[in-house]
C-alpha cells in the first residue's frame, strides 16, 4: 500500500512538473519546432551524461529499441502540437486543451489494448471535461491554438497507451534513453521541412533561451519522463491520463502568476476545477478499492 502512495505522488510531482512545461514556453521566444528540437537535444545529452556517471548502459535488442524511439517521435510529434497550441493562443488554453488526455485515453485504450469498455471511467472523464469547460470560455480568435491542443491530447494519450505496452519488462532508463533518442532523431530529420514553411531569423538559442531550454530539458523532461515511465509500472494509463487533468489547475496558476493571465475567476471557474478534482479523487478510490 504504501509503495501504491509512493507512485502516486511521483505522480504528482511529474503533473506539478508539467505544468512548468506551459511556462517556459512561453519564456523561450523560440517557434515550436526550434523549441522541440533543443528540448529533445539537450534533454538526450543530459541523459547520455548521467548514465556515463552512473556508468550504466542502455540495451534493447533491434526490434524493441526501434519500437521505443519510435515512441520518442510520436512524444515530439505531441510536443510540437502542445507548444504550438500555446504559442498560437495562451499557456491556459495549451494546458486546459491537454485535460482532455483522460477522454481520449478512455476512447483508445480498448481499441490498442482489448480491454473492456469502462463507463464509469468515460464518465469520469466527462466529469473533467465538464470542468474543463467551465473553467475557460474559449475565445473564438484562439481556434485554431485550440484544435493544435486537441491534437496534442490525443497524441499524448496514444503515446501514454503503448508506453505502458512496449515497456513491460523494460528498465526505466532504458525506455528514456531510447525514447529521447527517438525524439531527437525525428525533430533532426523533420526541422529543415518545419523550417521551410516556419522561416526564422535565426535558429541558435541566445544564452537566456539556452538557459530555460535546459531548464525544460532537465528538469520538465529527463525528470518529469523519469517519473511518468516509472509510475506506468505501477499505474494504469488511464489513471495517469486522469491526474494529468491537474495540469491546467498549476498551469493556470502559474500564468497567472507569471504572465498574468488573470480572466475573470467568477463562479464557474472554480466550479471547474472543483469537478476536475473530484473526478481524479473518485477514480484514485476507485484504484484503491481494486487494489484491495
Amino acid at each position: 500500500m504504501q509503495g501504491i502512495k509512493f507512485e502516486y505522488l511521483k505522480l504528482h510531482i511529474s503533473v506539478l512538473l508539467a505544468g512548468f512545461t506551459g511556462i517556459l514556453a512561453k519564456l523561450i521566444p523560440m517557434n515550436e519546432g526550434l523549441i522541440v528540437f533543443y528540448r529533445m537535444l539537450f534533454a538526450f545529452l543530459i541523459f547520455c551524461i548521467m548514465l556515463f556517471c552512473m556508468k550504466k548502459k542502455p540495451i534493447e535488442n533491434v526490434s524493441n529499441s526501434i519500437k521505443i524511439i519510435g515512441l520518442g517521435a510520436l512524444l515530439a510529434l505531441h510536443l510540437i502540437f502542445f507548444f504550438g497550441s500555446i504559442k498560437y493562443s495562451s499557456v491556459s488554453i495549451g494546458v486546459v486543451c491537454y485535460s482532455l488526455v483522460g477522454f481520449f485515453t478512455v476512447l483508445f485504450e480498448p481499441l490498442i489494448e482489448k480491454t473492456k469498455f469502462s463507463f464509469i471511467e468515460l464518465f469520469f472523464s466527462l466529469l473533467a471535461v465538464l470542468g474543463i469547460w467551465l473553467i475557460f470560455s474559449f475565445d473564438p480568435s484562439y481556434r485554431f491554438g485550440i484544435v493544435l491542443g486537441i491534437i496534442s491530447a490525443a497524441l499524448f494519450a496514444l503515446y501514454t497507451l503503448y508506453n505502458q505496452i512496449i515497456e513491460v519488462g523494460k528498465s526505466t532508463r532504458n525506455m528514456l534513453f531510447y525514447e529521447l533518442l527517438g525524439g531527437a532523431l525525428f525533430m533532426i530529420i523533420i526541422l529543415p521541412i518545419y523550417l521551410h514553411f516556419n522561416t526564422v531569423s535565426t535558429i541558435l538559442p541566445n544564452l537566456a533561451e539556452c538557459f530555460w531550454l535546459l531548464i525544460l530539458a532537465f528538469f520538465c523532461t529527463v525528470l518529469l519522463y523519469l517519473l511518468h515511465i516509472s509510475v506506468l509500472k505501477k499505474l494504469s494509463a488511464f489513471t495517469v491520463g486522469i491526474a494529468g487533468n491537474l495540469e491546467p489547475i498549476y498551469g493556470i496558476l502559474l500564468a497567472v502568476i507569471f504572465f498574468g493571465e488573470a480572466h475573470d475567476f467568477t463562479i464557474s471557474f472554480y466550479i471547474g476545477m472543483f469537478l476536475i478534482l473530484l473526478s481524479v479523487f473518485l477514480q484514485s478510490i476507485m484504484k484503491n478499492k481494486k487494489a484491495f
